[in-house]
């Protein structure tokens, strides 16, 4: 039987290839005004360009095996390759940053002569234009559909965007003042640059293959648990979020009362599962280990019907950061004795 992509993830892709089109197109249009400029700053964004397909491809491709549903082999997705995708593409902004700043160095030494630079201001002008509208399709998509692989992308295509427009400025400089050795100086910097971009992108696909906890995510989870909480929802305690791709699975304790039959400890869980994936922008699994509640979580506990409370309600526990991660029940300090 055939797998069923989403029609969500479908969109992802068909983005992808529009994307991988335009780079394509852009790179074109670059080496053309290199060839007919030499000019260093000029073949730095080409280079850049020629990273971008190839990140691109690669990006295509984890997406499109990202959407493929879980099986016996891949229990929780294939959602991590998207991790692999960023460091790849970063790892390629790197190293194209320190080749385009070496060559430069190089040319500041031994300088070329450079020609026609109004039609190399003006191709510039229409591929950092391009980038920018790409780049932000990419950024806006990619944080509403969770993935790190098209904001990654996205990304890179804005700073390419950016790395354009100080290209034109550059240029515009070299074009009235004739000080043709500031196209190298400009190559080289635009090269430290990509070598900064490509190290954040690297370092933070390590954060996702690592399960580095997100504390954003955390806080969101957080939040719409404090906002919607009902007074049978004594604690909630060791929280943790993994990421899959754009698919979450979020690990947590839950104190409910401990006389809550089966089936009423179930429906809880059962709700607050649909309330976080009504409230989330992407698909959400959560593992709720339930505990009964003790003595000692009865002046936190808002349950007014409770027939066998020991101790008078006190105050009410706000869930924050601080006090969720942690794995223990949250009681008063002077009933701490209990399990």
């Amino acid at each position: 039987m055939a797998s069923i992509i989403h029609p969500h993830e479908k969109r992802k892709i068909r983005l992808l290839q529009t994307t991988l089109a335009v780079g394509i197109l852009l790179m074109l249009f670059k080496t053309v005004a290199w060839i007919i400029t030499g000019s260093n700053a000029i073949l730095t964004d080409a280079a850049e360009s020629l990273v971008n397909i190839a990140a691109g491809g690669f990006a295509l491709y984890s997406v499109s095996l990202a959407a493929k549903p879980r099986d016996a082999g891949h229990p929780y997705g294939h959602g991590k390759i998207e991790f692999l995708s960023a460091g790849l593409e970063g790892l390629l902004i790197l190293v194209a940053g320190l080749a385009m700043a070496g060559k430069s160095i190089y040319n500041l030494l031994e300088p070329t002569a450079l020609t026609h630079l109004d039609t190399g201001i003006i191709i510039s002008v229409f591929a950092g234009a391009a980038n920018l509208t790409m780049g932000l399709i990419l950024i806006n998509n990619g944080r509403k559909w969770n993935s790190i692989t098209i904001t990654s992308d996205g990304k890179h295509l804005l700073s390419d965007a950016w790395t354009s427009a100080g290209l034109v400025a550059g240029l515009a400089v070299i074009y009235f003042t004739g000080l043709h050795w500031l196209d190298s100086l400009i190559a080289v910097l635009f090269g430290l640059l990509l070598i900064w971009s490509g190290y954040k992108l690297l370092r933070k696909s390590v954060s996702g293959v690592m399960d580095e906890a997100d504390k954003k995510l955390v806080q969101q989870v957080i939040r719409i648990l404090n906002e919607n909480r009902e007074e049978d929802w004594i604690d909630f305690h060791n929280l943790r979020i993994i990421q899959y791709g754009s698919n979450l699975h979020i690990d947590c304790h839950m104190t409910l009362p401990w006389y809550y039959e089966l089936k009423m400890v179930h429906h809880s869980v059962d709700k607050i599962e649909a309330l976080v994936n009504s409230e989330m922008s992407t698909s959400v699994e959560l593992f709720i280990h339930t505990d009964p509640c003790v003595p000692s979580s009865c002046p936190l506990c808002e349950k007014s019907d409770c027939a066998v409370r020991q101790h008078p309600y006190v105050e009410r526990l706000e869930w924050r950061l601080e006090n969720v991660i942690g794995n223990h029940k949250h009681r008063m300090e002077h009933l701490s004795k209990d399990p």
